[in-house]
């Protein structure tokens, strides 16, 4: 196997966005009539999906209504609600001089990601980030959005490595044909990804640069 492209989620993997997720995710409760839930409440409900942690946290809403809501407030605290873990930029810079191309594929809605990550200034890293909706709105654990990046960065399933911080990523990975790591930077523990049997768990995410085996390096 050569390695020639990584391929990363965002949210709990690149980036701590929860609080801006925690904040529109209560302000839709609100507006509906429901009472704030505790964060940790939240955060085990995040990594699906818009709409279904909409019909999660609001079952009572129409779930059109619900991400309309939430994404109108979004907007508006998503930059305060969103910062980049430690290393990131120096992990990703690393690698993009061992000239990897790289790519993101996020549940999250592409214009926000696509918005975020300009703001975060990581865009020049990535030529390709990609959504559900980018693939006919089939979030992960379908495999589209990682086919669609591979097609994107013209690369075969055994050129790339994909890495997130949710069992939903390994079963991504597993449905695409491509290995993954996971980082325990979002809302499982070690324990229960392992249990999801991930190729490889690295602690931190600048540890992904010395678990590249020199062989998968071009």
């Amino acid at each position: 196997m050569t390695l020639r492209a990584i391929l990363f989620d965002f949210d709990g993997t690149l980036a701590d966005s929860f609080d801006a997720i925690i904040w529109s995710t209560n302000h839709v409760r609100v507006l509906n009539g429901l009472p704030e839930l505790p964060p940790d409440d939240i955060r085990c409900k995040i990594g699906w999906g818009l709409p279904h942690l909409m019909s999660v946290i609001a079952p009572h809403v129409p779930v059109d209504t619900a991400v309309a809501q939430y994404r109108e407030h979004h907007a508006t605290v998503m930059e305060k609600g969103t910062r980049l873990f430690p290393g990131v930029i120096e992990t990703l810079t690393t690698l993009q001089k061992q000239n990897y191309r790289m790519g993101v594929c996020s549940n999250k809605a592409v214009h926000f990601t696509r918005e975020i990550i300009g703001i975060l200034k990581i865009s020049h890293f990535f030529e390709c980030i990609m959504g559900p909706e980018d693939v006919g709105g089939n979030p992960k654990p379908a495999p589209d959005m990682l086919h669609a990046a591979m097609k994107c960065l013209n690369v075969a399933t055994d050129e790339v490595l994909y890495i997130g911080d949710m069992i939903i990523d390994v079963q991504t990975a597993r449905a695409a044909g491509v290995p993954v790591w996971v980082i325990p930077s979002g809302t499982q523990t070690e324990q229960t990804l392992l249990a999801e049997k991930p190729d490889r768990l690295l602690p931190t995410f600048p540890d992904l640069l010395s678990a590249l085996p020199q062989e998968l390096r071009q």
